[in-house]
C-alpha cells in the first residue's frame, strides 16, 4: 500500500504551488468567504481527504477497494510536468483515467445495480480506450 507520508507530501506539495496563484483573493469554505492565505484551508482539506483514504478496518469490502483505488490514483497522479501543455495534460490525465478504471472495476465487483455496472463497464471501455490514445500520441510526440 502507498506510503500515507509520500501521499501527504504529494497533496501538500500540489497545495503548495496552488495556494501561492490563489492567495491574492478571497476562499469560499463552507459557503463563507474567507480573507487571507487559502492555501492553508486548503491544506487543511488535503489533510482531511488523506485521511479520509486512510483504511480502516471497519470499512466495508468495497471501502477498502475503493480507498485502494483512491490512493494509487492520488500517488500515481505525481508526475513531473514538462513545460508542454500537449504533454502534461496526457501525462496527468492518464494515471486519472487508470484510477476511474480502478474504481469502475471496484463498481463491477461489490455494486448491485444493474445501471452501476452497465456505467461501470462504459467507463472502463471508454477511459482504456483514451489511455491507450494517449499512450500512443506520447509515443509519437514526447520525446
Amino acid at each position: 500500500m502507498t506510503d500515507l507520508r509520500t501521499l501527504a507530501s504529494v497533496a501538500l506539495l500540489s497545495a503548495g504551488l496552488a495556494g501561492p496563484a490563489m492567495a491574492q483573493g478571497t476562499h469560499s469554505h463552507g459557503g463563507h468567504e474567507m480573507p487571507g492565505n487559502p492555501s492553508a484551508t486548503h491544506d487543511d482539506d488535503m489533510m482531511k481527504m488523506i485521511q479520509a483514504m486512510k483504511p480502516d478496518p471497519k470499512d466495508p469490502a468495497s471501502t477498502k477497494d475503493f480507498k485502494a483505488a483512491d490512493m494509487t490514483m492520488m500517488h500515481d497522479m505525481h508526475v513531473p510536468y514538462s513545460g508542454n501543455a500537449d504533454i502534461d495534460f496526457r501525462t496527468h490525465m492518464i494515471p486519472h483515467h487508470r484510477g476511474a478504471v480502478a474504481m469502475a472495476k471496484v463498481a463491477l465487483k461489490h455494486a448491485k445495480d444493474p445501471a452501476t455496472k452497465q456505467m461501470a463497464k462504459k467507463i472502463i471501455d471508454d477511459q482504456e480506450k483514451e489511455i491507450s490514445e494517449m499512450e500512443a500520441w506520447l509515443k509519437q510526440h514526447a520525446k
